[in-house]
């Protein structure tokens, strides 16, 4: 499926504009098929906890098969686990891998997929769909390391997928066919959602999404604290406070209405709930949240530009 932004796009200079961007224009949702199966190698080069949540998410799902999948990492201890809980195959010659697969997963920190690029680039298979989840890496760098017409799909996945609930937000690059996009749409929507847009916002998606659950964490952790200064036992305090955030996200997520009416609904005039939003407003919740995507936006943006090895 193709991104949903067509026709003549405004320029985005900063991460500002990319978060308004993003929220006037909105992006490709979709939803995962559950019927379809992939019928190819997949290679996944760096066998962190991103790539165990992709490994464990295409077996639960179905799309994918053990034999299917091949994940290289220099940690033993990572190879034996992935061996011995998934039945996969692993190893630790990325080149190997790389001649292996239809599909190569490029899950490696951003500091070192240059060089990780430029060993695989000679073993990579001519018509391979290569997949890069680096943070703040854009498509054109990776690029300039492969083998020229290489066909790259730029992915901003974030950390709740390792319990299937994550969102990723996917970018096809030049030459990158309906049907390869719809293969990366399957590995990624089985570890949660799926978004198509454009690269020039994914910056803003990296601010958001990809550094959100950190924020949430803190939201969660401050709610709790407000429960045991209030004589709540930890434990309590952090059960309730954890699974307001999950009914609250949920409600968004099923009703399809917007958070402020949700929250007016909650907000019974001078009742308890107006009173705390009057002190969250005094303490610019708002603002500050709205200013921590734009620092991560921005820091995404820094990392694309800077020298690496």
């Amino acid at each position: 499926m193709t991104p949903h932004m067509t026709g003549n796009q405004p320029n985005v200079r900063n991460c500002t504009q990319a978060l308004r961007v993003l929220q006037v224009e909105g992006v490709g949702r979709h939803r995962y098929n559950r019927a379809m199966t992939i019928a190819k190698q997949i290679a996944i080069v760096g066998a962190g906890n991103m790539a165990e949540a992709l490994v464990a998410g295409m077996i639960t799902s179905g799309i994918a098969k053990p034999e299917q999948l091949y994940a290289t990492d220099i940690l033993p201890e990572r190879r034996t686990h992935l061996l011995s809980r998934y039945g996969i195959k692993t190893g630790a010659d990325n080149g190997e891998a790389a001649a292996w697969g239809d599909v190569l997963i490029l899950a490696v920190e951003p500091q070192i997929i240059d060089e990780v690029a430029q060993l695989t680039a000679q073993s990579i298979k001519k018509d391979a769909l290569i997949i890069s989840v680096a943070a703040g890496y854009p498509i054109r760098s990776l690029a300039r390391h492969l083998p020229p017409g290489a066909r790259i799909i730029r992915a901003m996945p974030n950390t709740p997928s390792s319990v299937g609930t994550g969102v990723t937000a996917l970018t096809p690059g030049p030459g990158v066919t309906k049907e390869e996009t719809e293969t990366a749409e399957a590995i990624f929507k089985s570890v949660g959602t799926v978004v198509t847009i454009e690269e020039r916002l994914m910056d803003a998606v990296t601010g958001l999404s990809g550094s959100g659950p950190a924020y949430v964490y803190l939201i969660i952790e401050a709610l709790a604290d407000g429960g045991v200064k209030m004589g709540l036992p930890r434990q309590t305090a952090q059960l309730l406070a954890t699974q307001t955030v999950l009914g609250a996200a949920r409600m968004v997520v099923e009703s399809g209405e917007h958070p402020a009416v949700l929250k007016d609904r909650v907000a019974s005039p001078g009742g308890t709930t107006i009173a705390g939003l009057h002190q969250l407003e005094e303490g610019r919740l708002r603002a500050t949240l709205i200013n921590a995507v734009e620092a991560a936006c921005q820091r995404s943006k820094e990392l694309g530009t800077e020298p690496r090895g």
